[in-house]
């Protein structure tokens, strides 16, 4: 009876950890791109963690406002000092879930559409967003890709009127994460 109960015991074990649902990444990216007719402007961090659980569908990122890099040094200054106030509001968050969880196969490799609905915090002001991208799964990792738009007036973010014709008032999101199984 011992040799059954510990049989039973390793085989829930065993099974419990190569159904992984929580995978990671601590260098995540996430870009953003602001066009208009005067300027464009692209930055990009490099430094992104995400939780993705695939049992639930919840993800999570964080970010440090002030890992992002922009191809002038100029407008890097400006964008943490002027615009985001990364001193003030150091870092930027997003929890939400995938809602179409169901339509995923986590078991066979594959591309997936998912869509995202959560709450993104940026600038310390808190709004619903939804966006549409690609999960891949393969080899026992997970890419995830997709994009949203953020308004900034939504979040507080103030352009002064001297540069209003350099900078967008809605900016384009893009994530791009590999995901590894956390450990």
């Amino acid at each position: 009876m011992k040799r059954i109960l510990m049989i039973c015991f390793l085989t829930s074990m065993s099974s419990a950890l190569f159904s992984q649902t929580l995978f990671m990444t601590r260098s995540g990216q996430i870009s953003f791109f602001s066009k208009t007719s005067v300027e464009n402007i692209d930055a990009v961090n490099n430094e992104v963690t995400s939780i993705l659980n695939t049992g639930t569908g919840e993800v999570v990122f964080a970010v440090l406002v002030k890992s992002f890099r922009f191809e002038k040094a100029l407008m890097e200054e400006h964008f943490n000092e002027n615009y985001m106030e990364s001193d003030k509001f150091p870092k930027a968050t997003f929890q939400g879930k995938i809602t179409n969880l169901a339509s995923i196969d986590f078991a066979k490799d594959g591309s997936y559409p998912v869509t995202i609905q959560g709450d993104l915090t940026l600038h310390n002001v808190k709004q619903p967003v939804n966006a549409s991208g690609q999960l891949e799964v393969g080899n026992g990792k997970l890419i995830l890709k997709g994009n949203f738009i953020v308004t900034l007036a939504d979040y507080k973010i103030e352009v002064p009127s001297l540069v209003t014709e350099k900078i967008s008032k809605t900016i384009d999101i893009r994530v791009n994460c590999n995901y590894e199984p956390k450990k």
